[in-house]
């Protein structure tokens, strides 16, 4: 994994500290490579605007008033659109460099302590997720008597029936899928292994895509563009995420939903639709594959209203 320098930046101690960082993500803690990129460009971002600033780049020259003059650089940051930065992506810089500094005090380093750095606070958002007759409205929407109607027929319900993150379902192969038990296993975020779970419907659709399919192509979703003679392994027309993600916003909007849905919003649709009719915390935490279940908890908004409206329905009845 090689940081990226510009041809006027000379590298220095803390950008071969970077690259040995991100080398030890990579091959110990399994990143993806989404994740190491991502790192790459945050650490990267720090490491140049450290030299403009004439400090010693060095581990030992970052202490808390520069990573104080950092986070108004950040805050200040416009982005060739002339967007300025989001806090969101703004946390993403911190959370990636208490990442570094940790692995750098871990090896004995002389730095800042990451437990000094603060991260900064999101805008909280509500999470959103569609109530059961919109979930039907929307899977009811593509044709399955066309190829591609029926391929997205599959992934609409292959999303709400696992809960599946966008990323997941377009690395699927064919032979992972057992339909007779309806379940598989997948490797999901942080290379962490779980088993989900198929409903008897998308079993149906399944199995009709999979009988329409000719070919002998490993990926489970193909896009159907271009020309088919010459592909040998069918990577080539395996589905991106960016394209799934397409395919669910066309479909919502065909649907008349009152709200922007995703693959993620399916996501948090399949967990509130399984607290609802009564599934445990921590049972829908392994089924998300959530490490912690402090993550799982921000679902518990739905628990939580179905209380109150328990508590209006009887309440003072027995009076």
């Amino acid at each position: 994994m090689m940081v990226v320098q510009s041809s006027e930046s000379p590298r220095t101690e803390l950008d071969r500290l970077s690259e040995e960082f991100l080398e030890h993500m990579e091959i110990e803690r399994q990143a993806s490579p989404l994740t190491i990129r991502n790192y790459q460009h945050y650490l990267g971002r720090f490491s140049e605007w450290f030299k403009r600033q004439n400090f010693k780049a060095k581990p030992s020259s970052i202490d808390l008033d520069k990573i104080k003059k950092y986070r108004v650089y950040l805050a200040r940051f416009t982005a060739p659109n002339g967007h300025l930065l989001s806090r969101s992506t703004q946390a993403y810089h911190v959370i990636a460099l208490r990442s570094f500094l940790k692995w750098l005090n871990k090896n004995d380093y002389q730095t800042l302590s990451p437990e000094k750095v603060d991260i900064p606070k999101g805008k909280s958002r509500s999470v959103k997720f569609l109530s059961t007759e919109q979930v039907e409205r929307l899977l009811s929407q593509p044709l399955p008597s066309q190829k591609t109607g029926l391929r997205d027929k599959v992934i609409l319900e292959v999303l709400f029936s696992t809960g599946m993150r966008v990323s997941e379902l377009v690395s699927l192969n064919r032979d992972q899928i057992d339909l007779k038990r309806r379940e598989f296993g997948i490797v999901g975020k942080g290379r962490e292994s779980r088993v989900v779970f198929l409903s008897e419907r998308a079993v149906k659709w399944l199995e009709k895509y999979l009988a329409s399919r000719k070919d002998a192509w490993k990926p489970l979703l193909i896009n159907y563009r271009g020309k088919e003679e010459g592909v040998s392994d069918g990577e080539k027309k395996r589905l991106t995420a960016r394209s799934v993600q397409r395919i669910v916003d066309r479909y919502s909007k065909k649907a008349k939903l009152p709200m922007k849905v995703t693959p993620h919003v399916l996501r948090h649709s399949f967990a509130t639709d399984l607290l609802v009719a009564g599934a445990d915390l921590r049972a829908v935490q392994e089924m998300l594959g959530h490490k912690s279940v402090q993550t799982t908890q921000i679902y518990t908004h739905v628990t939580n209203r179905q209380l109150r409206s328990i508590h209006e329905t009887f309440h003072g009845k027995g009076k």
